[in-house]
């Protein structure tokens, strides 16, 4: 690779511009365009993603100090806040969708091999939401409660990679148990869930599509124990059972057994009651299956924290859902990157740590963001 490139062109070299080509053809995106392409306007959000900029101006400012990289950078011209607000307010934000989604096949192709802590063959996704909170009289079409509005990011988040591979952005309004609605079930794959997706016809849906699901009971539960199995409590677990739903309409949406283990945690000392439709693993791989749930809760603090998506650059809904689109890409690309030249570093927090302070450095990008021995002791 050319050293002397800096390095965010050589991050964006990771990005499979002739599919993008064609993505922004399918939506007219540079039609009519003299200024700011749609490439350049990808490398203006991804630049801001990754130097933490968090307005406009802020953008606009920092491009204009580094006017002589410019061009090396992607850009053939100043990019100007003007220019860029337009094309984020205009432009159909399907393109950044479909553009991640590009990245998202990618990446996921490349963390295949990656082994699970719990040592499972199976792909395993972990499902959540998390909110983002918007002013009302500024964001309209993102109503949440009568005083605020907001966002949602419901997220299937794939634990090979922590790579996303299933992203909708809703109001705050729509219940996280309807996104099970907009999945396609993978079959032999496990879907680990927390209370708030127990809707029983919907699991239902999930069983007979061959998938597994590991989620918590909701309490009470009206169930009835058809079979126990022996557990061995100095493990943590305190049973395990096949159960039969007792309510009327319950017993109709879910018609066959269930497994429910209770276990207590070792760690916190409470007592949790798991419900899935696996009946081959053991009960303390369930419940570490379920613990690995936090990768997603991880993701989305980290989005928050690390991404620029609590402050936007506009206020339409085409505005917000053009910056978190680019913001999804930039940390898959980055995850990509990570991957492809076999870092060490931890995407979490080295690498976009690196490069929020370099992108303008003229560096090997493998060596840039690759930790020395002193540092790697210290790493999370």
């Amino acid at each position: 690779m050319n050293v002397g490139k800096t390095l965010f062109a050589q991050i964006m070299e990771f990005v499979p511009w002739t599919s993008f080509t064609r993505i922004v053809q399918r939506y007219g995106g540079d039609s009519g365009v003299r200024t700011l392409s749609c490439a350049e306007q990808f490398r203006a959000m991804a630049f801001a993603q990754l130097t933490w900029r968090e307005s406009l101006r802020d953008i606009e400012a920092s491009l204009l100090a580094n006017a002589s990289k410019l061009y090396a950078m992607g850009f053939r011209s100043a990019v100007k806040r003007s220019t860029l607000a337009d094309a984020n307010e205009s432009r159909d934000w399907r393109i950044w969708s479909e553009l991640a989604a590009l990245l998202i096949r990618r990446a996921r192709k490349l963390y295949a091999g990656d082994a699970l802590d719990s040592g499972l063959d199976n792909t395993v996704y972990a499902l959540d939401s998390s909110t983002v909170d918007l002013c009302l009289s500024l964001f309209e079409w993102a109503p949440f409660r009568s005083t605020k509005a907001a966002i949602k990011l419901h997220t299937l988040l794939d634990l090979r990679g922590a790579i996303p591979a299933f992203i909708h952005i809703s109001d705050g309004k729509l219940h996280d148990v309807n996104v099970l609605d907009m999945l396609s079930f993978e079959a032999g794959a496990f879907y680990v869930m927390d209370r708030g997706y127990v809707d029983f016809a919907r699991l239902y849906a999930l069983h007979q599509a061959g998938a597994f699901f590991v989620t918590r009971a909701k309490s009470p539960m009206d169930a009835r124990r058809v079979y126990s199995a022996a557990a061995d409590r100095a493990t943590g677990v305190i049973c395990d059972q096949r159960v039969m739903l007792g309510g009327h309409y319950s017993a109709k949406k879910y018609p066959e057994h269930l497994r429910r283990i209770r276990f207590k945690d070792p760690e916190s000392g409470k007592t949790l009651v798991f419900l899935t439709n696996n009946t081959m693993l053991a009960p303390l791989t369930i419940a570490a299956l379920y613990k690995n749930r936090w990768q997603v809760e991880l993701f989305f603090k980290w989005i928050k924290q690390h991404l620029r998506i609590k402050k936007f650059l506009g206020n339409s809904e085409n505005a917000v859902k053009t910056q978190i689109w680019c913001a999804i890409a930039t940390y898959v690309l980055i995850a990509i990157v990570k991957k492809e030249l076999q870092l060490d570093a931890s995407l979490y927090t080295s690498c976009l740590q690196i490069l929020s302070v370099s992108v303008f450095e003229k560096t090997q990008i493998s060596c840039a963001l690759q930790p020395d021995d002193s540092q790697s002791n210290t790493q999370p």
